[in-house]
């Protein structure tokens, strides 16, 4: 359901998916024509009734907080750069840089993962699909994250067929292009400034910023240093929070695609509070994108807005995650 005065304050509603998946002709269109509007004016909406068991949300950050917790001489032989796949440790990424925007690093850690079925072509698998790391140390976490992900893939397909249907499109206009997609699922941890230290001007725990690809399913917990959306009509406001719901927004791929009909949300993820120094928080993030060799071309008016040059999906990638990567 969606609440009337939060919906009008924020423009980001909570959205039931059970009406969308029973295939009610006139459900499908009411949910379509509100997710229309809610990417129009902010990128972000919430989605209940999605039937991922929430056993496998708390159980990743039981595990990944073991992991976050041991000394960084443990961690370290896991650190990778952004794009790839283990350890992003402290100082490793500032979002804000894809804005153009110089801060100091994100105050974070990152467990990250990315699409790891080889396709078969060298160099494609070279690039996109190269094996996951798993820590060690922490053996619960790998079945943990395998049965989360196919979840989270069958969840952000079903989204996507929305997105078409809310387009005015064929349910599949997107899916057509997932049938071997990226992806990368990152588990972020927030300590509290005993671990990170105090904040320096203009450092958040993520920098302003928007995603890069499709569409963003965002597992998130309350806090006072949490998640924050930019909309024209309030400028910066805390996210709207429902502990059933995740988070969904689009990214700059999917904008890009609707000739900027929907907007890719900017948000930031707020420094620990002064108020409440030892807040941790914990999001798993999961980023869908496309197959590799997408060509993404604005769809023409009057749906789209603005017509874009037609661009690789995965040059354009590979450029959006090269920009936030940390000096």
């Amino acid at each position: 359901m969606t609440n009337p005065e939060q919906a009008q304050r924020t423009r980001i509603p909570t959205l039931d998916l059970a009406p969308w998946l029973s295939g009610d002709p006139e459900a499908r269109a009411g949910i379509a024509a509100t997710v229309d509007d809610a990417l129009r004016t902010a990128g972000f909406l919430l989605v209940t009734g999605h039937g991922v068991d929430p056993a496998l949300r708390s159980g990743i950050r039981d595990a990944a907080r073991t992991f976050f917790r041991l000394p960084a001489i443990v961690k370290e032989p896991y650190s990778v750069k952004v794009g790839g796949r283990g350890w992003l440790g402290p100082g490793a990424e500032a979002n804000a840089y894809a804005d153009g925007i110089e801060t100091p690093p994100d105050l974070k850690e990152s467990w990250s993962f990315a699409a790891d079925e080889p396709t078969g072509d060298p160099d494609t698998d070279a690039e996109w699909f190269r094996p996951n790391v798993w820590p060690g140390e922490i053996p619960a976490l790998q079945p943990l994250v395998t049965a989360y992900l196919a979840q989270m893939r069958a969840l952000s397909d079903q989204l996507l067929e929305l997105l078409g249907v809310a387009l005015g499109e064929p349910a599949d206009f997107f899916t057509r292009h997932t049938a071997h997609p990226t992806w990368g699922f990152n588990i972020n941890w927030y300590p509290g400034t005993d671990t990170v230290g105090t904040p320096e001007p203009g450092q958040f725990r993520i920098g302003p910023h928007t995603d890069f690809g499709t569409v963003t399913v965002l597992d998130r917990q309350a806090g006072k240093g949490g998640l924050q959306v930019f909309t024209d009509e309030g400028g910066w406001e805390d996210a709207p929070y429902d502990p059933e719901a995740f988070t969904i927004n689009i990214g700059d791929l999917m904008a890009r695609w609707t000739g900027d009909r929907w907007r890719s949300g900017r948000h930031r993820v707020l420094p620990p509070p002064a108020d409440v120094p030892a807040e941790e928080l914990m999001s798993l993030v999961y980023f869908y994108e496309c197959d590799t060799g997408t060509v993404v071309e604005s769809v023409p008016a009057p749906a789209g807005q603005v017509a874009y040059e037609p661009v690789d999906s995965h040059t354009y990638l590979r450029a959006k995650l090269d920009s936030i990567t940390a000096d």
